[in-house]
């Protein structure tokens, strides 16, 4: 199996119907062992969700902000596996003034918390969990929006994820030389819980099937959590810096598909 014998970090389960949660349980069947990680009042409904994969995974307590948290879940791994194959960051977050069409009007602060949230926590996590990494020539990555054009209401989470692009690729060309490779999943609009906090999300998501020529369906991250499998396994071993986008199409069409 792709993922046989693997061991993975994976962070960003909230329900059973999250991206990441899509992952843990293809990476599981695929062979691999998985940790997950949450923090505050949502880590009971992870704990909730892991309870509904094929083998329930221990939840590590992780707020990506906090350097302690960050050095306690890199010395738990480290003493309960010595290395690390994989880790996905799927952690994303702003302020409700900084999302939703008043981009404009977004006070510094709120800019600042989404970035370190949503983009230098990648660093974070990735730098911190490199030396595990680097012992099993590991793979980071990152789940992405597409940061190439400016959205309807995305505001200052488009702003962050451009910086996760850039951030990705920074740590691409400092953590090769190490043997760890880094890379994004850029997916289309699926239906998750943190989805339905963007205002417009429903509009995008309808539209997005009219112009994916493989259509979309936002009620299914399957295609998504195959590919950052693949990522995760040794067939990406080649592949570092770069950005897989998993939308049907729609990011490679000009309009909408007659």
């Amino acid at each position: 199996m792709m993922l046989e014998g693997k061991r993975l970090l994976i962070t960003g389960v909230m329900t059973r119907h999250s991206i990441a949660y899509a992952v843990a349980e293809q990476a599981q069947q695929l062979g691999a062992e998985i940790v997950l990680t949450s923090f505050g009042r949502a880590r009971r409904m992870t704990e909730r969700a892991a309870g509904g994969l094929p083998t329930k995974p221990d939840v590590l307590e992780l707020d990506v902000n906090a350097p302690e948290d960050l050095a306690t879940v890199a010395e738990e791994l480290g003493s309960r596996w010595g290395s690390l194959d994989g880790v996905l960051h799927a952690i994303a977050f702003a302020p409700s003034d900084a999302i939703g069409g008043g981009f404009l009007d977004t006070p510094p602060e709120s800019a600042v918390e989404a970035f370190t949230t949503s983009a230098y926590s990648l660093k974070g996590l990735a730098a911190s969990l490199a030396p595990l990494l680097e012992q099993s020539d590991g793979s980071v990555v990152g789940l992405d929006f597409d940061a190439s054009v400016a959205w309807p209401v995305y505001d200052w989470m488009g702003v962050a994820k451009a910086a996760l692009e850039a951030v990705a690729r920074y740590l691409a060309r400092d953590l090769g030389p190490r043997g760890v490779r880094v890379n994004l999943v850029s997916a289309g609009p699926i239906e998750t819980a943190a989805a339905s906090g963007i205002p417009g999300f429903e509009r995008l998501a309808g539209d997005w099937g009219a112009r994916a020529p493989l259509g979309w369906d936002v009620n299914d991250p399957s295609s998504v959590a195959g590919t950052i499998c693949y990522l995760l396994s040794d067939l990406s071993r080649g592949v570092t810096g770069e950005i897989i986008h998993v939308d049907g199409g729609y990011h490679a069409m000009g309009a909408p598909l007659a």
